[in-house]
């Protein structure tokens, strides 16, 4: 996620990005699992005792209806402005791409049966045939044109815009084909097709909605849902479409309820109210973990929990003040509260699943020279005498947006006080937090917030571009010319191995300068009662039609 960059994704937290991966959805899920998976038995010391679900039960037969819970309610589900979790978990089944995210974290062909490659500045996608729209016209070239120059369009204010800031032109070359053609090469552009940046819709029917699309009416897409009744502030409906390309949708209907009180959607979950849900809170782990009413499953999320930096002009633009503050955080102990043990202490911006297509050498240059992530509190206090900055004050904002958020805050206060600095806790309203990722403003007088970036796409990149000179999520204002030309080559390179080489340097840099400090590796969690199964336990939910997966998990049982 950054736009124009867009807006990171929050609060659960951060904004959009993908990747090109030759590998089965099997093959990758045990690359994922051997060079990722958080350890069993609390091996990181952390306390913490899970493991990593490659998937759900496969369903044994279709159901009538399942509710899902949902954190917040969208403001719309215009696919220009989907960078937020509620919006992609929702359109990620009514709407596609021209290329798809597989439960495994890999791309796959979508709305496009082929993409090619024929020179470096130029991507050809030739177009699955009698596709269907929901409004019942048939896909084209056309609507591809229209609905990718939506995302380029100024009045839209796309979210995605950024994306589309190196495309010269996109042009229909044929009935069912169409090419976009770079201003130089970019090894992200093709990845982020299978967002909601590649999203394609009836220019029809969004012609015919006007100023109302995505708010009332339908989508005019071609998932395996249509979009139903929304009541605003509780329920939005997603009916099966017979019409659909693909597989047929196990469910006949998703009911979405909008539960935006962390305990009231866990009693949802716990009565039954709502059959499932992502990003669960991770207070309730525990209590939905031991009720007997369904399974708590853990898979790769792509996810990471910082500490943005916001300000380099007072005591934190000394690089030994911000490794002191790293040296001297408690990792495991907020693993423990603030995660509910779920999670894995870290050093690295980047998760390991980002590098699971990285050969062994790479991946070692990644990891193997990081800082240790165990507390060393005497160095840090060298640190921070060395710097002179004894006394110094920091102000970290916090928020009762979650108990990740409020504890990471609190942890770091502690950190602070320990070493001689003075750190203050600024209380931000949940909304106005989001603002922080947005809003210069809303930062003034904060030095640091909690962060949790999600991938978009499964390439390091995705992160590490956030700390180039004038990237929308360069909080602080960081600037490093070497940066910048390593980020600049990365991107410009397909080769993957190549690429990887390039992103392990960007990687040490970021580790030795800290524009943010890592905290933990964070999985996705999802939870479903015993009605229902089939649901991918990896963040690909947020660009892959989960919800036609899930069906009955006692035939004789569903209703």
């Amino acid at each position: 996620m950054s736009t124009a960059p867009p807006p990171p994704r929050v609060p659960r937290r951060r904004p959009p990005r993908t990747a090109l991966a030759a590998l089965t959805v099997a093959a990758a899920l045990t690359a994922l699992a051997a060079c990722s998976g958080p350890p069993r038995d609390g091996a990181d010391g952390s306390g913490a005792s899970f493991a990593l679900s490659a998937g759900t039960p496969k369903p044994k037969g279709d159901i009538d209806a399942f509710t899902w819970a949902v954190y917040a309610e969208p403001p719309t589900l215009d696919y220009t402005m989907a960078f937020d979790y509620p919006q992609n978990t929702i359109l990620s089944n009514v709407c596609e791409s021209l290329m798809r995210w597989t439960p495994g974290l890999t791309l796959e062909p979508g709305l496009a049966e082929k993409a090619s490659n024929p020179d470096p500045t130029t991507w050809v996608y030739d177009l699955r045939r009698g596709v269907r729209f929901h409004d019942g016209g048939t896909m084209t070239a056309d609507d591809v044109v229209f609905s990718l120059g939506r995302q380029t369009d100024p009045k839209n204010a796309a979210a995605w815009a950024q994306n589309f800031q190196n495309v010269a032109s996109v042009r229909k070359t044929g009935p069912l084909q169409v090419t976009v053609t770079l201003k130089k090469p970019n090894s992200q552009f093709p990845q982020y097709m299978a967002t909601a940046a590649g999203v394609v819709a009836s220019k029809k029917g969004v012609t015919a909605a006007g100023g109302d699309y995505g708010t009332s009416g339908g989508l005019a897409c071609t998932g395996p849902f249509t979009l139903g009744a929304w009541q605003k502030g509780q329920t939005l409906e997603l009916n099966r479409f017979d019409g659909y390309w693909g597989t047929r949708a196990k469910a006949g209907k998703v009911v979405f309820r909008f539960l935006t009180d962390p305990s009231a959607r866990t009693n949802a979950l716990l009565s039954g109210e709502a059959d499932g849900g992502y990003l669960i809170p991770t207070e309730s782990y525990g209590r939905l973990r031991d009720s007997g009413v369904g399974t708590l499953h853990f898979g790769e999320g792509l996810s990471t929990v910082n500490l943005g930096i916001t300000n380099m002009n007072g005591a934190l633009g000394d690089v030994r003040v911000r490794q002191a503050l790293s040296l001297a955080l408690d990792r495991s102990g907020f693993v423990k509260a603030g995660l509910g043990g779920a999670g894995t202490v870290t050093s690295s911006l980047t998760t390991r699943a980002a590098w699971a297509g990285a050969s062994p050498e790479v991946r070692e240059s990644a990891f193997g020279g990081l800082p240790p992530t165990k507390r060393d509190v005497e160095r840090a206090k060298k640190l921070i005498e060395e710097a002179g900055a004894q006394g110094r004050t920091l102000t970290v904002a916090t928020s009762s947006i979650g108990q990740d958020v409020s504890l990471l805050a609190t942890a770091v206060q502690a950190a602070g006080s320990e070493i001689g600095l003075n750190v203050n806790l600024k209380s931000v309203a949940p909304n106005a937090f989001t603002a922080l990722f947005t809003d210069p403003e809303a930062r003034e007088g904060i030095d640091l917030f909690p962060v949790t970036y999600y991938n978009s796409v499964t390439d390091p990149l995705d992160l590490l571009t956030n700390f180039r000179t004038g990237a929308y999520l360069n909080f602080s204002g960081y600037s490093d010319k070497r940066y910048d030309t390593l980020v600049e080559q990365a991107t410009g390179t397909y080769d993957k191995d190549r690429r990887l080489r390039v992103e392990s340097e960007l990687q040490r840099h970021a580790a030795e300068q800290l524009p943010w400090i890592p905290v933990a590796e964070w999985p996705t969690a999802v939870f479903q009662n015993k009605r229902i199964t089939g649901a991918p336990t990896t963040i690909a939910y947020m660009y892959h039609p989960w919800a036609a997966g899930i069906g009955a998990a006692d035939p004789g049982a569903a209703p």
